[in-house]
């Protein structure tokens, strides 16, 4: 037979204390004194007590819940985002709910209407987008969403992102400084902001320079088509000899696809990533790419989604934030260049 649940009334009998007492042991943020503090846990340890946060959500109107979404998990990059957002909205005193969802409009929007049902304080939606539907009804709602590492103007939510475009062209200055002649770009799903500012990036300043770019194909951000998209690069009587990968997960496709071919990174083609990963450093990758600061990303994301929490009429703001390129052996160090 299914035990009552113990309540907080009976945890203040316990402990003596009053009920709005408990309430405030079990509230983050809200003070109590240290002795107060020790009886009411105390008490709640004995009893078996566990407070009720969805409850108390309906009495306070917030939930100190947020909402986390990834599409994308088979990047090395968000595994480690997710954990530093996780770590900073937790150090916060607030609790997470990570969903993910495919990268579709109907898909996301489905999981993000799941999270409002959740009453969640606010949502962090990483490389995906919304409709502009769900994002009056987040609006409406009164719950703030930050997309973190991807750009959706003129919602009305967040966007905290590096700077893709300059990420592109410091990439495009570096490999035009190393000599190379046959430059081409494995682009990211130019669905989503990411790829196509790291692109665009990238392209322009190849341009500007007086280079036309050797080709550009979209690698759709999966390794299998990132590999076949190297293989048809390299298989040429004129090979690319430089290829500048939208991400790391891709880029270590390419780098596998030109070494069956026989070509070995660094020597004889370079291979540029973006995000830099903990693979990236890898001695069997040891990959040249366009670092995300993703520190700087976290603790901008955090920032601006608790203010918008705590003050509902401030305004969303674009944060794009400059990486810094990590040269490694998988592309040619040009002569006399300086990190």
């Amino acid at each position: 037979m299914a035990q009552n649940k113990v309540t907080s009334a009976e945890v203040a009998a316990r402990a003596g204390v009053s009920q709005s007492a408990v309430s405030r042991v079990f509230t983050p943020g809200a003070s109590a004194s240290a002795k107060t503090v020790e009886k009411v846990r105390t008490a709640a340890a004995e009893l078996g007590y566990r407070p009720n946060v969805l409850a108390r959500a309906m009495v306070s109107g917030r939930s100190r819940i947020i909402g986390l979404v990834v599409a994308y998990l088979e990047n090395q990059f968000y595994p480690v985002a997710l954990e530093l957002l996780s770590n900073a909205l937790q150090a916060k005193g607030y609790h997470i709910l990570i969903f993910t969802a495919p990268n579709s409009t109907d898909g996301i929007d489905s999981v993000l209407q799941d999270l409002m049902d959740y009453q969640v304080d606010g949502i962090v939606a990483a490389s995906v987008s919304m409709s502009s539907d769900l994002a009056a009804r987040a609006r409406s709602a009164g719950i703030p969403v930050v997309l973190f590492n991807r750009g959706q103007n003129g919602e009305g939510f967040s966007n905290v992102t590096s700077n893709n475009v300059l990420g592109g062209a410091k990439v495009a200055e570096f490999l035009m400084a190393g000599g190379h002649e046959r430059i081409a770009h494995i682009a990211g799903w130019q669905g989503s902001s990411t790829g196509r500012d790291r692109q665009e990036g990238f392209v322009t300043a190849l341009e500007a320079a007086g280079v036309e770019p050797f080709d550009v194909l979209e690698g759709m951000y999966k390794r299998d088509i990132a590999m076949a998209a190297a293989r048809s690069l390299v298989d040429r009587p004129d090979p690319a000899d430089a290829i500048f990968v939208g991400n790391d997960h891709m880029a270590f496709a390419v780098m596998d696809a030109v070494r069956d071919a026989g070509m070995t990174p660094g020597r004889d083609i370079s291979i540029v990533g973006y995000d830099d990963v903990p693979m990236a450093s890898w001695g069997s990758y040891d990959l040249t790419t366009l670092r995300q600061p993703v520190n700087r990303m976290v603790d901008a994301t955090v920032e601006t989604l608790i203010d918008q929490i705590e003050k509902p009429a401030g305004k969303p703001g674009l944060f794009e934030i400059e990486g810094q390129l990590v040269v490694r052996s998988s592309a040619r160090i040009p002569e006399g260049w300086t990190q």
